[in-house]
């Protein structure tokens, strides 16, 4: 005789209902699905993962590119004419869509972990649609207006490639319980055999992956050179206005070996310290000359730019976010700075015995100096007292006669040339851009007696790379901050690094081989039992098998009807013990 018992009661399985409903508004339980993910569905995780890993590259770019930002600013007002940090919106983007990818791709993968039929929901279709669009268009941006920083990427992995790899490792190690699971349930041999060698073939490629990484900073310690020089771009332009007395006063105080600047000559022939074009962003012009705010800082008097103001805008502006740690008394004398003469410059950096280097900007057609800018700003320098070979010269105009009149300057270049050509025109030192010069550059041009300066390094990691790399003084603005810097960050000897390695992998394997067995047991056992026959005892239809809806239910049937056969009791308690609700194809009790 048949009994009937109440149906169970099952317990409501939060967890799974955020899951599926998060990602794909599928709140309730019969809108939850076993079956196979359509290829539509398939095409959509696809462009998750992929929308995904462009998110990191360019959320990683922005990182490594924090060395830069003021000079991203500083194109971005070149273009506009407006002053704008920049930086803070596109890291608010990009982290804001890396966080919302990453996010979908942990409940992607939860799904696939547990079975569920992956239906992303519209909502986020269109938000990851907006996510790759806005990806690729910053990234088309950048390499048009800013593409020379991309090797930031390259040159950043010399630093971090170790470290990246081992995480990369760990990452994909952890997969493999995601994988190991997919390939237990998984009833297509061929699926399992394609899932199997992608899966170690992307292993196998990451153990390999240190057979590339070429590091400066893997060498043996006694092999390290002596710590690079550094220079005072623009003077300490993080701790006082840029290119003025008290920027420079800051920086001899950091013991810096040198000051770099930007010279260009005014209307009566005195040579003054500005980077720009304008007097715009760094002056005070639109309130004291507002009719010619925007034209050429040459053609501007002396006596005029005396009467300007060149240190309001280092508050109001705070280029370096740094003016919240600056002194009362700094920032007092800061607001008060004015525009600075070459000769001052040069006085004082005789006094603090500093080498100096400058770049001149040559002044427009119809201004008095546009022919004698040469001899002007030489004149002034030669004037000032400063020692011949604390000079580094960099116009290459005239650079012949430079060299008779004043045969004691360290002739520089600001192109990119062989040691060779270099002896050949006269040049002694270099100064580059650091992504410009790589290692067998450092070490060709220090092997010919040509001296080297990279410009703009201002993060510990960038100065520790050129540190290994042989380099022997870097422009910063950051000197207080390098300073801090007695030793690379890190350094390992060859065998140090191979045996990192060799553990790394050694661990994963370890791990993977171990994942797969514990997850594949009972088929193991069951295939090596030589069982083929099935009884309703051995079928078991959990969450986690992969079925489809309709061979669920006649699998479901076939097990009741031998049951009740047999004598076992009703269907409702076949299927409360189951573990199944009767009215949905979920297989797990609620």
């Amino acid at each position: 005789m048949v009994k009937h018992q109440p149906l169970q009661v099952y317990e409501r399985q939060l967890c799974l209902s955020c899951l599926t409903g998060i990602y794909g508004c599928r709140w309730k339980r019969y809108q939850r699905s076993h079956d196979d993910t359509t290829k539509w569905e398939c095409m959509w995780f696809l462009i998750l993962i992929a929308t995904f890993s462009l998110l990191l590259i360019w959320l990683y770019f922005w990182v490594e590119a924090r060395n830069d930002f003021n000079e991203f600013n500083w194109s971005l007002y070149n273009r506009s004419g407006v002053w704008n940090d920049g930086t803070i919106t596109v890291l608010a983007m990009t982290a804001a869509g890396f966080t919302y990818t990453a996010f979908l791709m942990v409940l992607a993968l939860g799904h696939i972990a547990l079975g569920q039929q992956l239906n992303l929901h519209w909502i986020h279709k269109i938000g990851v649609t907006a996510a790759l669009l806005g990806t690729v268009v910053g990234m088309i941006s950048v390499s048009q207006t800013w593409g020379e920083e991309w090797d930031i990427i390259a040159i950043s992995l010399q630093a971090t490639g170790p470290f990246l790899h081992i995480g990369a490792v760990i990452a994909v190690t952890a997969l493999a319980w995601l994988i190991a699971g997919q390939v237990a349930r998984a009833e297509r041999m061929w699926f399992q055999a394609a899932l199997l060698l992608f899966y170690a073939g992307t292993l196998l490629m990451l153990y390999l992956v240190p057979l590339a990484i070429k590091s400066p900073c893997i060498m043996n310690r006694g092999d390290l050179k002596t710590r690079p020089d550094i220079i005072g771009h623009q003077g300490a332009p993080m701790l006082a206005p840029e290119n003025t007395m008290m920027a420079f006063q800051k920086a001899i105080q950091l013991k810096v070996s040198g000051l770099e600047t930007d010279v260009t000559i005014s209307v009566d022939g005195v040579p003054f310290l500005l980077r720009d074009r304008t007097l715009r962003r760094t002056t005070n012009v639109n309130q004291v000359f507002p009719d010619r705010q925007f034209d050429v800082a040459s053609m501007f008097n002396w006596t005029d730019l005396q009467a300007l103001n060149a240190g309001q805008w280092f508050i109001k502006d705070n280029p370096f976010w740094t003016v919240g740690s600056l002194s009362k008394g700094d920032l007092v004398r800061a607001e008060n700075q004015s525009l600075c003469s070459l000769e001052d410059f040069l006085q004082l950096a005789a006094v603090s015995n500093c080498s100096v280097v400058f770049r001149l900007r040559r002044p427009p057609p119809g201004h008095p100096h546009h022919m004698s800018w040469i001899n002007d700003t030489l004149e002034t320098v030669l004037s000032s007292g400063i020692q011949q070979k604390l000079v580094m010269w960099t116009p290459d105009t005239d650079r012949k006669l430079v060299r008779e009149v004043a045969p004691g300057f360290q002739q520089t270049s600001t192109q990119k040339q062989s040691p060779a050509a270099a002896r050949q025109r006269g040049v002694s030192r270099l100064l580059l851009r650091y992504n410009r010069a790589s290692a067998p550059d450092v070490r060709a041009l220090f092997t010919h007696n040509v001296s080297l300066t990279l410009y703009t390094v201002n993060k510990p990691w960038l100065y520790s790379v050129l540190w290994c790399s042989g380099v022997p003084s870097v422009s910063s603005d950051a000197p207080h901050i390098l300073n801090k810097v007695p030793y690379p960050i890190w350094l390992m000897t060859p065998d140090e690094y191979c045996l990192s390695w060799v553990i790394t992998d050694l661990v994963s394997i370890i791990t993977v081989v171990g994942i797969f067995v514990f997850q594949n047991y009972h088929m193991i056992r069951w295939r090596m039992s030589g069982i083929r026959s099935y009884n309703p005892e051995q079928i078991m239809l959990s969450a986690a098998v992969r079925r489809s809806s309709r061979d669920v239910n006649i699998m479901k049937e076939k097990l009741i009807f031998s049951e009740v056969s047999n004598g076992v009791g009703s269907m409702d308690e076949l299927y409360a013990g189951n573990g199944y609700d009767p009215y949905t194809n979920d297989g797990v009790a609620h």
